[in-house]
């Protein structure tokens, strides 16, 4: 006779489901925010009698806010708890939130939300160390599946809710929305989250600080310029781009010799963690280009509202809500390998959809290429990044996440100010440059010349999505290299490192 099999352990159980609730929460605000912000640009430019190029600091400075404090997390998470930092996180978003709803100028406004940067930069990888930790990895792809849904949502519903807000109530409730979230987040994080020991021997890495946080910025700073100084030939782009990226360069050599780095390089020197890099860089870089240029598609060449685009791009969402599960369930079972590769097929599918768009193409056809669109970034996103986290000791879950996050954040800043050159451009050749050029041109058309002009910023359009799908393709080599089996334990002590104590014991759970 043969003995009955072992029952299997659950993949969400009690304590798990509580530390998902409240990281869902937390980063689910932040992320809400980061796109919230766009549809009231135009509005925020006419409240305060600003110009667009003054105004796009609301956004920009937020970004280079994430950028500058985003290194800190790693070293922050192993000093003071992550616990400890996630709150504190929250509470300092909330504060800029606040203040940027009472904001009287276009400078007291960019001011708060650099505060709110400051704390929405910290919230995502400190959320996302706690599940980690918490999940373990044998469960981390279906973990990452299901809490990821809520995630990948905030760029659907933020357009959606903002749109809303800003025609129907008024834009500073695009901030003050934050509020009662992140006080709810907060308070479950005060009573949910199990206290964690803080690792009070490392130092600060200061020089590491001071190369990586200003080289950063100044690279983030650089690409945003292109798009209002005439693209990267001017000073203004890439001046900043050289001083930033030999910034961080510098920063790269010393934290190969240091012994506690801002940012470990050397976990880079595993194949899965870096093949896991790229492949999030890449989609990034794509993906965050494309969510840019979406909205203004349908508003620009199909005159849609604020609100109308948000809900034109419902189908990706729940394209993406619908695979984030399985495509979970799969990595633990078959390897992100496989289905990474899968998602980047949809993604090059969908997008390939976008780069025949016209002045009137079929609603129906473009919410069915984003559903496609959708698929695919279930399949990816998550997946990928778990792959790193299946192959690292619990002690480097902190910092590689700090890592990926860094990665993901310049891949999709990057790939925004590419797809922008590139869409500038293309407006450019296709437009009489009386208006300005560019966007300026296509946005200022007059009614009665807009039928004759709206292929042409249609096409102008299409033509930039391939550089989108292009960028896809290009991340199959890196996602090549990622594991296509499913995941085997890893032994949590690091070779000449003291073992991991109790509190910090390996979750191993079988499924």
């Amino acid at each position: 006779m043969t003995s009955p099999p072992a029952p299997q352990a659950k993949v969400f159980d009690k304590a798990l489901i509580s530390i998902s609730i409240v990281v869902v929460l937390g980063t689910f605000m932040s992320i809400l925010d980061t796109t919230i912000v766009n549809v009231a640009i135009n509005t925020l430019s006419r409240d305060f009698n600003t110009d667009l190029a003054t105004i796009q600091w609301v956004s920009t400075g937020y970004m280079l806010a994430l950028a500058t404090v985003i290194p800190l997390t790693g070293w922050a998470a192993d000093r003071f708890g992550t616990k400890r930092l996630y709150m504190v996180s929250i509470g300092l978003f909330l504060v800029g939130s606040a203040l940027s709803g009472m904001a009287w100028s276009a400078g007291s406004l960019i001011a708060f939300r650099v505060v709110q940067g400051l704390g929405g930069g910290m919230i995502m990888p400190a959320g996302m160390t706690i599940l980690s930790r918490a999940a373990g990895p044998q469960r981390m792809g279906r973990v990452m599946g299901i809490v990821g849904v809520p995630m990948l949502m905030g760029p659907i519903i933020g357009p959606i809710l903002g749109g809303w807000l800003v025609d129907d109530v008024s834009w500073r409730w695009i901030f003050y929305v934050n509020i009662p979230i992140g006080a709810l987040a907060l308070t479950a994080a005060a009573r949910l989250l199990p206290r964690d020991e803080p690792a009070a021997h490392e130092r600060l890495d200061v020089l590491g600080l001071l190369l990586l946080s200003p080289g950063l910025a100044a690279f983030v700073y650089g690409l945003a310029e292109t798009s209002s100084s005439g693209g990267l030939g001017a000073t203004k782009a890439w001046l900043p781009m050289i001083v930033g990226a030999t910034l961080i360069g510098s920063f790269i050599v010393h934290a190969a010799r240091h012994a506690w780095p801002l940012i470990d390089v050397k976990l880079f020197k595993n194949r899965t963690m870096s093949a896991a890099s790229a492949t999030t860089f890449s989609f990034a870089a794509a993906m965050f280009g494309a969510m840019f240029m979406l909205p203004l598609y349908y508003q620009v060449v199909r005159g849609q509202s604020a609100l109308d685009a948000g809900l034109l791009l419902a189908p990706q969402g729940v394209g993406a809500a619908i695979m984030m599960p399985i495509a979970g369930k799969l990595t633990d079972e078959v390897g992100p390998g496989k289905i990474v590769l899968g998602g980047l097929s949809l993604l090059f599918v969908g997008m390939l959809g976008f780069t025949q768009v016209t002045d009137d193409t079929s609603f129906w056809l473009l919410g069915g290429a984003q559903f496609v669109l959708g698929l695919g970034m279930g399949a990816s996103m998550m997946p990928a990044m778990s792959a790193a986290y299946q192959t690292l000791q619990r002690q480097q879950l902190a910092r590689a996440t700090t890592a990926l996050n860094i990665i993901q954040r310049v891949g999709g800043s990057i790939g925004t100010a590419l797809l922008s050159v590139v869409l500038t451009h293309q407006l450019s050749s296709r437009l009489p440059s009386g208006s300005g050029g560019g966007l300026s041109a296509a946005q200022s058309v007059p009614g009665d010349a807009r039928a004759q002009v709206a292929p042409k910023i249609a096409d102008a359009f299409g033509h930039t999505f391939v550089w989108a799908a292009a960028i896809i393709a290009l991340a199959v080599i890196p996602a090549l290299l990622l594991p296509r089996h499913k995941p085997e334990p890893v032994e949590q002590t690091a070779p000449g490192a003291a073992p991991v104590g109790e509190a910090e014991a390996p979750v191993l759970v079988e499924v």
